[in-house]
């Protein structure tokens, strides 16, 4: 499954779409020049248990990476995620 993601005004979202409806969502904003807040995952009924959760995050922690951010992550999934895969944690804000 593709992982797409948009952003507008602060604002973004990494998602995942199938037959064009929204199946999974993970939400952030910017905070500050350096910062990314992770505040909310969804992944459909359909789809639980399958790890695309932890898809999602590992998408924000490519793109973290990449942009040379740090992850802030409110969201209880994505801070449970993060705190069990040390590989991700090099972006982990402090």
């Amino acid at each position: 499954m593709k992982i797409n993601r948009e952003e507008s005004k602060g604002k973004g979202k990494f998602f995942i779409e199938e037959n064009g409806k929204q199946v999974a969502l993970m939400t952030y904003k910017k905070s500050g020049a350096d910062k990314i807040v992770i505040d909310h995952t969804e992944v459909d009924e359909s789809l639980q248990g399958e790890g695309i959760g932890k898809d999602l995050v590992e998408a924000v922690v490519k793109f973290a990476r990449q942009n040379n951010f740090q992850i802030v992550p409110v969201c209880p999934f994505a801070k449970k995620v993060i705190d069990e895969t040390p590989v991700f944690q090099d972006v982990l804000s402090a």
